[in-house]
This record gives structure tokens, C-alpha cells and sequence, in this order.
């Protein structure tokens, strides 16, 4: 058979698993490409002891491997964007093709990246690069070509469903369970990109841009972490037959395009909401199949490495074909994207899950059903819980029928500036996902 020679950037983690498994099924994963891979090189700053790269070429200079005239495909898997994006706009100035498993480069770069390589005819693999080991990229470009996507809504980010799971199920504060996370490899020791959201939009972005057919571009995305959720309305919210997720929505309208990062309310009935622990799920709702789930480990070594080799696999038996066989990165070419108008979220219409503590005195509640009929605002739910011993407030949790989030907005700002209720009210946004 012939050979692809593949050179690997990048010997942590990710990069550690790509070498081992491809080492250990290589006979398997020879057959199913139709070809021989062969790591030719390694390019790493140091080594991994948890792989042995016995005698394969390592070079402490990833560029040597970007500039070898022996590697056919570079696998970019050092992370980070500036070095990242240097290092694969070289692979492509040299000819070769592409794999990389990093989100913010193709988020963020990915339009210049893939204009290189397409008018290189080369190829750009990414399926790494968004819920780790779930083929999602290849289910949006292949799987579903025939449909057109309404809506996706994905638990992109196992740091922070880790950290909801915890709450949810044992009642434990943030601060706590970030701190386990920390301790168990979940969370970085700065967490900031996973609990702020900023990673679930990076993978949201690139999902987008395949669902809809639209540039890559990270303008216009909503994104709110889950730094200030309390475990009293993670608990509330399971009284009410909700889980709390935190998921990146993206959906299509007549208005525009919806790009959100948030924590969601979603019904205990919804598949998504039995989603635990470091789990990604992705769920897409398209014209002819309707809705499907996508669900399995969003990150680690392995599962991980697995989505890479799949797409080192793609692309050695794309070469393998011809050069008029590949698919561009994106499904269609980048001059045939379309533009579209990203929604501000204050357009976006949803229902809110709202919580306050009010005066326990008669015609409160009165005075701020009329504030929220004012604004437009339908409710389908109030709850008042009991009164603490001692206490002369308490906690009223409000459920709305679908609003705008201008309107709602509008109702909290007067809300708050009753005498009759006390500090700051809360909302989170809540999503049926049947439609």
C-alpha cells in the first residue's frame, strides 16, 4: 500500500494519545484508511512520559516538521493561537494538509486558514477541535448535508457541566466544586475560559458556521459563564422538573441568527438534562431527520486522540482519490458562504426563570405582576416559598410564558426598584428544545 507521512506538533496530552493509539491499532487503522500512516516526525519542546516515541524522529523545533519535505500532513496539537497559527499557515505555505484539535485557532483564524489551504487545494481537518471525542463536525458537514438545520444546542464544555452536575445533585457551592475540579484535571488552575463560556464559544462558532453555512467569526455571540449561579436555584429549579446546563445555542430565524452561551433551564424530560459529569451532548434539530443527539466524552486523552486519527484518516484516503475529491472545511467553498445577521440578545425571545425575595405583606406580588403585565409579559408560574422563622421576606420564583429579553429587562430594572423587594433579582433563560 502506499504511505501518508504525518508529522505530529505537540507531544501533550492530546498529542501523547494521537501517538499512542495510532502505535497501538495501527494495523486497524492502516486497513481503514486503505494506506500505511506512518509518524514520520514529532515535533515537541519536551518529552511525554506517557509516550514512547522509541525511534521516531523528535525535533524540539515544531517548525522542522511544518518544513519537511518527508511529512505529507502536520497535526497541529501545541494549543494556544499566535505560535499555533504561525506554525499551520507554514504547513500550508509548504504543501502539506492539515489536522489540528484546536477550537480558539479555528474560531478565531479559521477564515485565513481555510482561504490558504483552499486556494493551495489542501485540506484542513478539524474535528477535534469542538466536544473532543463526538464526531460532530462530520455528523453537520456529512451526516446531516441534506437537511437544513434549525437549531443546535450542545453542553460543549465538560469543566462546567462537571460543576452543575455537582450542585445539582449534592447541593454544593461553586467555589467548592471548582476547587475538586481544579484537583482532578477538569479545571485549569486558571479556569476562567471554561466557567466564563469563552470555550463553548469558540465551539459554538464553528458549529454555526457548518449548520448555517456562515463565516467563522466571534462577533455578536451572547456569552455569560456560570460564576454567579446559587445552589438555591439549581435546587428550585429541579422542584420545578428543570435542569440547569450550561449550553451554547445557535438557531436560525427570519430575524437572524441566535449565538448564545448561558446557563439554561432545560425539562428534566429533555435528553440533554441527563447529561452528567465531564459528558459533552450535542443536540440538532434539522427539516428532514428532525432531532438528533450526539453525545459521549467532550475532552481527555484518547477520546480525544480519536477524533483526530479519524480525521488524519480522512484526509489520507482523500489523498489517496484525488485532488478533486476533498471537501473544503467548511462543506462549500469560503467564496460561496453567506453572511448572516447575528441577533443582539436583547432581541432574542426565550421564557425566564426569575427569582427575588419580596416583603412578605399583602399586595406585593400584585404590584409586580403588574409591573411584568405592563411590559408585555406573560407568566405562567409563581411560586412563593415559605417564610423562614424570623424572616420577613421571601423567596418568590417566577416562571415566564416566551418574551423578549428587552422586556424582561425592562420589568427586572422596575422590579428592583421596589422598597417591598430586596437586592438584585435573578434570571436564568429557559429552553424547551422541541421546536
Amino acid at each position: 500500500m502506499r504511505s501518508v507521512n504525518i508529522g505530529i506538533c505537540g507531544l501533550g496530552t492530546v498529542g501523547a494519545g494521537v501517538y499512542n493509539v495510532l502505535s497501538r491499532n495501527s494495523k486497524h487503522i492502516n486497513s481503514r484508511a486503505n494506506c500505511n500512516i506512518v509518524i514520520s516526525q514529532v515535533g515537541a519542546r519536551r518529552d511525554n512520559p506517557n509516550c514512547d516515541t522509541g525511534s521516531t524522529d523528535v525535533s524540539r523545533d515544531i517548525f522542522d516538521v511544518a518544513k519537511n519535505p518527508a511529512v505529507d500532513v502536520v497535526v497541529e496539537l501545541i494549543g494556544g493561537t499566535d505560535v499555533a497559527y504561525e506554525l499551520v499557515m507554514t504547513a500550508l505555505n509548504n504543501g502539506k494538509h492539515v489536522v489540528t484539535a484546536n477550537k480558539a485557532l479555528i474560531a478565531q483564524h479559521g477564515m485565513e486558514i481555510f482561504a490558504a489551504a483552499e486556494s493551495r487545494g489542501l485540506m484542513v481537518a478539524y474535528e477535534a477541535a469542538v466536544a473532543g471525542g463526538i464526531p460532530i463536525i462530520k455528523a453537520l458537514r456529512e451526516g446531516l448535508a441534506a437537511n437544513r438545520v434549525h437549531w443546535l444546542a450542545g453542553i460543549i464544555n465538560g469543566t462546567t457541566n462537571f460543576i452543575l452536575s455537582e450542585m445539582d445533585s449534592k447541593g454544593r457551592d461553586f467555589a467548592d466544586v471548582l476547587t475538586e475540579a481544579q484537583e482532578k484535571g477538569y479545571a485549569e488552575a486558571d479556569p476562567t475560559f471554561d466557567v466564563e463560556g469563552i470555550d463553548a464559544a469558540h465551539k459554538l462558532v464553528i458549529m454555526a458556521s457548518l449548520a448555517f453555512g456562515m463565516p467563522l467569526s466571534l462577533e455578536g455571540i451572547f456569552t455569560d459563564g456560570i460564576t454567579k449561579l446559587e445552589p438555591q436555584d439549581v435546587a428550585y429549579a429541579r422542584e420545578l422538573g428543570y435542569a440547569i446546563k450550561h449550553l451554547g445555542i445557535a438557531r436560525q430565524s427570519d430575524a437572524g441568527i441566535e449565538l448564545r452561551v448561558h446557563p439554561t433551564l432545560v425539562p428534566e424530560s429533555c435528553l440533554i438534562a441527563g447529561v452528567n459529569g465531564v459528558s459533552n451532548a450535542v443536540m440538532v434539530n434539522a427539516d428532514a431527520v428532525g432531532t438528533t443527539l450526539y453525545y459521549g466524552p467532550g475532552a481527555g486523552s484518547e477520546p480525544t486522540a480519536s477524533s483526530v486519527i479519524a480525521d488524519i484518516v480522512d484526509v489520507a484516503r482523500t489523498m489517496g482519490a484525488g485532488a478533486d475529491c476533498w471537501v473544503p472545511a467548511l462543506g462549500i467553498a469560503s467564496a460561496d458562504l453567506q453572511a448572516n445577521k447575528i441577533m443582539d440578545i436583547q432581541d432574542i425571545e426565550t421564557s425566564f426563570y426569575i427569582r427575588f425575595s419580596a416583603l412578605d405583606k399583602s399586595g406585593v406580588l400584585s404590584n409586580i405582576t403588574g409591573i411584568m403585565a405592563d411590559a408585555g409579559i406573560s407568566i405562567e408560574a409563581i411560586i412563593q416559598r415559605e417564610q423562614p422563622a424570623g424572616e420577613d421576606y421571601v423567596n418568590v420564583i417566577i416562571l415566564t410564558n416566551v418574551t423578549q429579553e428587552k422586556l424582561l429587562d425592562a420589568a427586572v430594572e422596575n422590579i428592583e426598584q421596589l422598597e417591598t423587594v430586596r437586592g438584585n433579582v435573578s434570571f436564568i433563560r429557559v429552553e424547551h428544545l422541541d421546536q
